[in-house]
């Protein structure tokens, strides 16, 4: 089937408004479409539209007109050509199954939100196919890469992926989204960029830990570097292709988040390693860092498949077992001697 696109026609709604959602629902907003955007805080829907401006999760941006805040899930899918879900990952199986009634059979489905469900180990796209059963799977896509809040809601330059089983779904996706300041490519492996999206969060903790440590320029790197290993490792024992993993949605965004302060799981990672407690930092957080979480998922899925992630599993250590972070990088460190490709090349 052939998309056109008619920015004076298209019907875009957007649901969840934290910093990631509405800095896309701005995006698409600055791009001429009229958004019907869903808030689960009454709080941030009457600031939206009173001051056009969300003043928790994305203070000092001025947002468009055409944004149009509401607390009703129904207004913000029902008829719409295409819907982003931008939720927390262990908010998504509720809020799809609350959507299901509301969307259209044509509707494309968009997820713009990085997890693994604790329970089920389920991608987002596989909660969303899931609860939205009527929907063949070419309907959903994800959009995923090195992109913060802040920067894209500022217009600065960011380059994305799409990704669909389905091509035209993609580049449909694509074309929605791109703009002079946000390039978007596309590929065809929704899993390879879902998993690098989650465990960059999870490495992203143990790199603010390496940091708030003050440990040094090496250790970072080698993190980095071997962290893309592990993503590699777990990626395509689930079927992804190692190349997604060394592009936009992999390599890219553990980049980003790795180095970046504006990373909320790396700014969780440098309070750990400078001695705060889990809880205590969790607690004076209003947004949410979904590589807490996320550690769980990866950790328990590694282990059901066999998958050898060990600096992963030092970060759940310390975030849910009180390891100390002084003995997680010893225990890094005096691992057995091994080939670089171990347990990454069985599986290309």
């Amino acid at each position: 089937m052939s998309r056109m696109i008619d920015i004076a026609k298209t019907r875009i709604g957007v649901v969840g408004a934290g910093a990631w959602g509405t800095a896309l629902a701005k995006l698409l907003a600055d791009k001429g479409f009229v958004i019907d955007h869903w808030v689960f805080e009454k709080e941030v829907k009457d600031q939206i539209q009173t001051d056009r401006e969300n003043k928790v999760f994305l203070p000092d941006i001025k947002l468009p007109d055409n944004i149009i805040p509401t607390n009703d899930l129904e207004t913000s899918v029902k008829e719409k050509d295409l819907v982003l879900v931008v939720v927390p990952s262990h908010c998504m199986r509720d809020v799809a199954g609350r959507i299901k009634d509301f969307i259209s059979t044509g509707t494309i489905v968009v997820t713009a939100s990085k997890g693994i469900e604790n329970k089920t180990h389920m991608t987002m796209t596989q909660i969303l196919a899931e609860k939205i059963d009527f929907l063949p799977d070419e309907n959903f896509a994800v959009l995923s890469g090195p992109s913060f809040a802040r920067e894209v809601a500022n217009k600065v330059p960011t380059v994305v992926a799409a990704a669909s089983t389905s091509r035209e779904v993609a580049e449909y996706v694509q074309k929605i989204f791109s703009c002079p300041t946000f390039r978007v490519y596309v590929n065809d492996d929704p899993m390879g960029t879902q998993i690098g999206g989650a465990m960059k969060n999870v490495l992203a903790i143990a790199a603010g830990i390496c940091d708030g440590m003050k440990m040094g320029l090496n250790p970072r790197a080698a993190l980095i570097t071997r962290g893309l290993t592990e993503m590699n490792r777990l990626g395509t024992k689930l079927g992804a292709d190692p190349l997604t993993l060394s592009g936009l949605a992999g390599v890219g965004d553990l980049l980003l988040t790795c180095t970046g302060a504006l990373s909320r799981n790396y700014t969780v990672g440098k309070q750990i390693g400078e001695g705060k407690k889990l809880d205590d930092i969790i607690s004076e957080m209003r947004m949410v860092a979904e590589g807490v979480k996320t550690t769980k998922s990866v950790y328990n899925l590694s282990r059901k498949l066999g998958v050898d992630l060990p600096i992963c599993n030092e970060v759940y250590s310390v975030l849910f077992e009180n390891l100390s972070v002084k003995e997680t990088v010893e225990r890094l460190m005096n691992r057995s001697l091994k080939h670089e490709l171990d347990g990454v090349l069985d599986n290309w």
